[in-house]
């Protein structure tokens, strides 16, 4: 094991005033992250210079855009056996407890992120002051990896911002930015990024011999409000004892974990048990259980593949067709100024590229404009961006009615209907007004980008940009290339995704892409199962414990029963006719489009909506049986259920790879995921078809086959692998 060098990562300056400060400088890093053997260097520095009586306090900040951006989770795959995280945690927790108890006041001074053992170290300084910069932020996201936050998290947030936010933070990772952190206890001070070291030094020095008093609310009304609304309702009467209360906050919490969770991710139980013992046994006692807790879940299945999707993730940040071929964008022409164009001019505007969105409606473009608005003003009120800053985000947009106002661009995207006619009219519209080598994109689920191209002067130019909705919230980007898009033309637009900030794949053309494909097959089944007297309720709530969010008829009503309609009887089904004639199609979803259900958007659909459009939850619209034989419905077997749907997606995927529509299994999983919501603690189709194993998901796809047609025959390529035991992935 390499020594480490204390110059290497942390850096000491003395200050007039009696002030140490500790900087955190990582070399050869990007950003500060810490792991087992780095958080001892802080034992070593506090033990040297605790006996220095020229300190009267001490400063922890950064010279990196981040105070500490996390743990270094390479480490975590170095434990491999029960016992091997435990003398580790034991050490990390020690640390942080000599820190928590220092004699000298330890000031944490944030800017940017402070992420999971990042903020655990600054929960254990006796104060913390962070700038009020956009890029800072709080957060302990442990939960995303499947895992809890082992640094004492689960014991010394409750104590410090009171139970129910804790849990809040806790339980859903989410980012907390400087002003919210202040108001809920969990910064003592909020200050300027200039400012920040001077302020953090006063603090420090005001806090020798005068610990801060922080007046902690155990149970914030305005957290209530939105996370548990049962607990509200009952505090409103003022009359309840406090152990009562945070019976019924844990209670209320488990409730929330089970329907969100499903019993699929062990991680939200194991936090919601650490911060159980600790709150009620004391908190050495809930240390004990973190340090034991944390060992099961690293070791845990589930963890793996949430670790495997994260590292995923990061890879795909790398342009592979280089940096080098990125013509960079500053301006982007968006024509349609619907819900898809508004959300992508949004996201474009926040990669710094300047917008004009072109439509054939001024009232169109006017509604986009002040959606657009409504979002940044959201970032606003949470203090994630100032007024000023939405101002010169909204001065980034502009609008015309006109495609002679597209001359500047570098880079057009269309987002108009799924009408091949009218997606090649405007690309010749745009080809004769654009400036030469600008790039046109269209944002199409299934139509092929060949045969958009098919009038094209400039075919190279001519690429796809799948975008999910809604644009702002979905992760994905799936571009399309076909044999003649430049590659300079895929570089300049995966370089545009990742500033829109998306994990981009690139596949090759082909009717439904990836993405679609893979569904549609899955969307189908879930029909096929209505015809033979399927349950909605019981489909949605059975792939919903498989681990999908949204169930397949719920999705229907949200995309449209009229999208899915056109899709599954458009040229993707019809290809996948041509070369599997025994695939069966159901096209009752077309007849119930026709008789006028659209699904949410008209609120008429699969469930019934009210007038708001907000689904009524367990409420289905029993006419809509009808279409598939009667309102009679029977139940089927679970494991059928979810063997049906899912591995119609799986082995589509495999079948994607076998004809080179992706070009790696990492693409697949990636696309499923974050795409279409295949369950993240299963990886993806391919490594859950490792985790089966290639000759098991070819046993399960026969017996399938057997009963209920030629549809699931296994792809060639499983068959293969499972001749030669190989898996998808390596490691």
């Amino acid at each position: 094991m390499a020594i480490l060098k204390r110059e290497d990562y942390i850096a000491i300056e003395k200050n007039p005033n009696g002030v140490c400060t500790i900087w955190m400088d990582q070399k050869n890093e990007k950003i500060n992250k810490i792991g087992p053997d780095l958080i001892g260097l802080f034992e070593e520095v506090f033990a040297e210079l605790d006996t220095d009586d020229s300190i009267k306090a001490f400063v922890l900040s950064s010279k990196k855009k981040d105070f500490i951006a996390g743990a270094d989770i390479e480490a975590f795959q170095k434990v491999q056996n029960p016992g091997d995280w435990k003398p580790i945690a034991q050490k990390g927790h020690q640390i942080l407890n000599n820190i928590e108890k220092s004699k000298k006041p330890i000031v944490a001074a944030i800017h940017g992120n402070c992420l999971g053992a990042g903020l655990e170290i600054a929960l254990a300084c006796q104060g913390r002051i962070s700038s009020n910069d956009k890029s800072t932020k709080m957060a302990l996201p442990e939960v995303k990896l499947g895992l809890l936050p082992g640094g004492g998290g689960t014991q010394r947030l409750p104590r410090l911002i009171g139970l129910q936010a804790a849990l809040d933070m806790m339980l859903t990772g989410k980012n907390v930015f400087s002003y919210p952190a202040l108001k809920m206890g969990l910064v003592d001070k909020v200050v300027h990024v200039t400012s920040l070291q001077k302020a953090a030094q006063k603090m420090s020095l005001e806090l020798v011999g005068k610990p801060i008093k922080r007046e902690r609310n155990e149970l914030n009304l305005d957290t209530l409000k939105s996370g548990f609304p049962a607990i509200q309702k009952a505090l409103m009467g003022l009359v309840m004892e406090a152990p009562l209360v945070n019976k019924i906050v844990f209670d209320q919490a488990k409730k929330m974990v089970d329907k969100q969770a499903h019993r699929n991710y062990p991680a939200p139980y194991k936090i919601l048990e650490c911060v159980e013992i600790g709150w009620n046994q004391g908190i050495q006692k809930g240390l004990d259980a973190e340090i034991e807790k944390f060992e099961e879940l690293i070791l845990s299945p589930v963890s793996r593949q949430l670790i495997n999707i994260f590292f995923a993730m990061t890879e795909k940040k790398k342009n592979p067709y280089g940096e080098d071929k990125v013509k960079h964008v500053h301006r982007l022409g968006m024509i349609g100024a619907g819900f898809m164009g508004a959300g992508i001019s949004e996201v474009s505007i926040d990669g710094d590229m300047h917008v004009l969105l072109k439509d054939i409606n001024q009232d169109m473009i006017n509604s986009a404009f002040k959606t657009i608005y409504s979002d940044y003003s959201k970032r606003v009120k949470k203090k994630a961006l100032s007024k000023i800053e939405l101002e010169e985000k909204m001065a980034m947009l502009s609008g015309s009615l006109n495609y002679e106002d597209l001359d500047n661009q570098e880079i057009i995207i269309e987002a108009v209907f799924e009408d091949i006619n009218l997606k090649r009219k405007i690309l010749i519209d745009v080809e004769a007004n654009a400036k030469p080598n600008t790039i046109f994109a269209s944002n199409t689920s299934a139509l092929p980008i060949n045969e958009i191209a098919r009038d094209a002067k400039n075919p190279e130019l001519v690429i796809g940009m799948h975008y999910f909705s809604p644009v702002p919230k979905m992760p994905l980007l799936e571009i399309i290339k076909t044999d003649k898009t430049a590659d300079w033309v895929i570089a300049t637009c995966y370089d545009v995704g990742v500033r829109q900030g998306k994990t981009c794949i690139v596949v090759h053309d082909g009717p439904g892409f990836y993405t679609t494909r893979i569904l549609a097959p899955l969307m189908n089944e879930a029909q096929l199962l209505l015809e033979e007297g399927g349950d909605i309720l019981q489909i949605d709530r059975e792939m919903n414990l498989f681990g999908y969010p949204v169930g397949p008829i719920t999705l229907s009503d949200e995309v449209g029963i009229d999208v899915g309609a056109h899709i599954m009887s458009g040229e993707l089904m019809q290809e996948l006719l041509k070369t599997r004639p025994d695939f069966k199609v159901s096209k009752i979803l077309l007849e119930i489009s026709k008789a006028g259900y659209k699904g949410r958007k008209n609120k008429k659909g699969f469930y019934k909506y009210d007038e708001k459009g907000k689904k009524v939850y367990g409420q289905v619209d029993d006419k809509i049986y009808d279409f598939y034989g009667g309102r009679t419905r029977k139940k089927f077997d679970a494991e059928e259920i979810h063997m049906r749907c899912a591995m119609m997606m799986v082995n589509e995927a495999a079948l994607c790879l076998q004809e080179n529509i992706i070009e790696n299994p990492l693409d697949g999983d990636i696309g499923a995921v974050f795409g279409l919501g295949f369950p993240p603690f299963r990886g993806g189709p391919f490594r859950y078809m490792d985790t089966l194993g290639a000759q098991q998901t070819v046993d399960i796809l026969k017996k399938l086959s057997e009963k209920y047609g030629a549809r699931f025959e296994p792809a060639q390529i499983i068959i293969d692998y499972a001749n030669a035991g190989k898996k998808f992935y390596t490691k």
